[in-house]
């Protein structure tokens, strides 16, 4: 058994596996937000985090069992694909980081229900400056936030 697996057993331990689950959430929602929008501020990052929330609590194929299921779902946040030029660094940042600590703070409150839905219900969005993709058409555009356009209606 590997030292990760054991420090894993241990948390499991301490915290039981419910509290185990939220922190796995928690942390992997807090990258994700870091890892897709970090230059979008807390604005940005709160967008992101309800994008995430509303899909989780949906009920079609870009849902999942968690919200780090969510989040790490093939293909769908581009910064967990390994080719991503960021991909490394998301998986190194830690709470030193300035804007890895904000993340935390945004995750804490997305899983605790406290944060708004700045995207009104949004469960896709991309990036302005790329082209639009073929999911996008037909879909509503519910907001932009940042460089990034959000919508619901996906099919």
């Amino acid at each position: 058994m590997t030292n990760s697996n054991w420090l894993a057993l241990a948390v499991v331990g301490a915290v039981g596996t419910l509290g185990y689950m939220k922190m796995k959430d928690k942390d992997i929602l807090a990258r994700t937000l870091w890892g897709e929008a970090r230059g979008e501020g807390r604005a940005g990052m709160e967008a992101v985090a309800a994008v995430i929330m509303n899909r989780y609590n949906a009920s079609a194929w870009y849902s999942g069992p968690t919200i780090a299921a969510v989040a790490r779902k093939k293909y769908q946040f581009s910064c967990w694909n390994p080719k991503d030029p960021n991909y490394d660094k998301l998986l190194s940042v830690d709470e030193t980081d300035p804007l890895f600590a904000l993340a935390l703070e945004i995750a804490d409150n997305a899983i605790a229900g406290k944060l708004a839905d700045p995207t009104d219900g949004a469960t896709h969005y991309f990036a302005s400056y790329i082209a639009a993709p073929d999911w996008s058409y037909g879909a509503q555009q519910t907001a932009k936030i940042g460089k990034h356009l959000f919508y619901k209606g996906v099919a």
